[in-house]
């Protein structure tokens, strides 16, 4: 099943500090997932973490939402 995300932009903590991030919610269940950097490669992991973590087990296929 397709299912889309949310993506925001966000800090988090570094080794060296605060570092541009992504975090991705999924519209069905609200799970988040973070990644380092703020590329389009960041949220595609974020995506793809997101398929390895749902914490119903479910094999989805996740999106970006179209904003």
């Amino acid at each position: 099943m397709k299912v889309s995300c949310e993506i925001e932009e966000t800090e988090l903590e570094g080794d060296h500090g605060m570092v541009p991030s992504i975090r991705a919610s999924c519209s069905l269940c609200g799970h988040e997932t973070e990644s380092f950097g703020s590329s389009a490669r960041s949220i595609e992991r974020c995506l793809a973490l997101m398929r390895d973590e749902c914490p119903a087990g479910k094999s989805n296929f996740y999106v970006a939402d179209a904003a």
